[in-house]
């Protein structure tokens, strides 16, 4: 099924970027491009994710550290 779902993901993709770049390619061209457009954009795609997720983790991270001194220093100073 993963291999049929490829070949037709790849024919439309291939298609749309031949169309897109102003290509003539056989049906066959047509389908080796998107299948390899497919892989390449995924990757792409993976590595971004990737990093856009180790951002966003460092990024909650910081939210959450300066959160929790608001609140220390909340606490701390009614004490006082």
């Amino acid at each position: 099924m993963n291999l049929l779902y490829l070949i037709v993901i790849g024919a439309v993709a291939g298609y749309l970027a031949t169309r897109i770049m102003h290509i003539k390619a056989d049906p066959l061209k047509t389908i080796a491009i998107g299948i390899a457009g497919a892989l390449i954009g995924g990757f792409i795609l993976q590595v971004v994710l990737t990093i856009a997720g180790v951002l966003g983790g460092i990024i909650g991270a910081v939210l959450g550290a300066i959160l929790l001194i608001w609140i220390y220093q909340t606490v701390t100073a009614k004490k006082k």
